[in-house]
């Protein structure tokens, strides 16, 4: 029996993280503050006696050191054979990442002071989600999408302050890796593309978004740039499994990064035009308004490192993955 500390526990891969380990008979500490999900997610584990959740900020030094009393609790009576950390917190949505400072105090000064609280607590392993936004501006190539050990070119402070995120992002990777090497901890950084999950009914993602308009007008209001943008999805089911491939995995917790995706690229248009079809709207309009700056037209990851040092694959397709977030809905 291992004992996981989750943050950003009601999210789309905490939550996911925290059901698929109970249902393994491990023991979970975790936490959120609801920045970009609500309680709703983990309705169903909550009852769990071995899931102890709070809602607590990861910006609150108190109530962190709360968690650092309720993990050496349990690690006193329950005596794990493993203590892992698993962040998924972070400031979310691309219109906060505008608000830099709060970016950065939690995406970067948080996860550093979590990373340490694992350090202290004698954590084996430390798991970093990060974001394919590190990519920024170079995000797609033709030769099966971009690596890890691709160099990047990102858009400055001078295009676009959304770069805070990626920046920030970048940065807890660069400290998961100095302890990593320094053999504070085990543990890897996670660069995922976009997430999506049945549970998410906060409309600032464009899966919820597309559905919301839907359902509110039978129309859907996007930016200039969906024009031409395509993207890769992946289903909260499948973030989570690699989370849990990339722990069971020894050689892989050497502080690695590793891309989290699929290859299946949809252009935002038809995105829309296939959830419409599956809600029984015909000939949905789609209107435009607005345009972001330094949003890259693709974003295609190589998972060929995971996949090869793992064998996780996604299993979710984002034909199954739609209808789940619809049938949801209709619940």
């Amino acid at each position: 029996m291992n004992l996981y500390v989750i943050s950003g526990a009601t999210g789309m891969t905490g939550s996911e993280l925290a059901r698929r380990l109970l249902e393994q008979g491990h023991i979970i500490v975790g936490f959120d503050n609801f920045f970009a999900s609500s309680i709703d997610t983990v309705a169903d584990i909550l009852e769990n006696p071995k899931f102890f959740f709070y809602e607590y900020d990861l910006n609150s030094m108190m109530q962190m050191e709360k968690i650092s009393d309720k993990v050496l609790e349990l690690k006193k009576k329950e005596n794990p054979d493993r203590l892992a950390f698993i962040n998924c917190a972070a400031v979310v949505h691309t219109k906060h990442f505008y608000k830099i400072e709060h970016t950065f105090q939690t995406n970067v000064v948080s996860m550093k002071a979590f990373l340490d609280q694992a350090i202290a607590l004698k954590a084996d392993t430390y798991i970093n989600c990060s974001t394919s936004e590190v990519y920024s501006m170079q995000s797609w190539n033709l030769n099966g999408g971009v690596k890890e050990s691709d160099y990047l070119v990102m858009a400055t402070a001078e295009h676009s302050q959304r770069t805070s995120y990626a920046v920030g992002k970048l940065l807890t990777e660069f400290f998961l890796k100095d302890a990593v090497d320094k053999k504070y901890i085990k543990g890897c950084s996670i660069r995922f593309a976009n997430v999506y999950s049945r549970h998410e009914r906060f409309a600032e993602h464009i899966i919820p978004h597309i559905i919301d308009n839907l359902l509110e007008s039978r129309s859907v209001t996007l930016l200039e740039n969906s024009k031409i943008n395509k993207r890769t999805f992946l289903h909260n089911i499948d973030s989570c499994r690699a989370v849990m491939a990339l722990m069971n995995t020894p050689q892989a917790l050497d502080g690695s990064v590793y891309n989290v995706a699929t290859d299946e690229e949809v252009s935002i248009i038809e995105l829309v035009n296939i959830i419409a079809h599956k809600m029984g709207v015909n000939n949905a309009e789609i209107r435009f308004d607005g345009y972001r700056q330094s949003d890259p037209e693709r974003r295609l990851l190589n998972t060929d490192k995971i996949r090869n040092r793992t064998g996780w694959s996604p299993i979710i397709n984002l034909d199954e993955g739609l209808d789940m977030c619809i049938a949801s809905i209709k619940k």
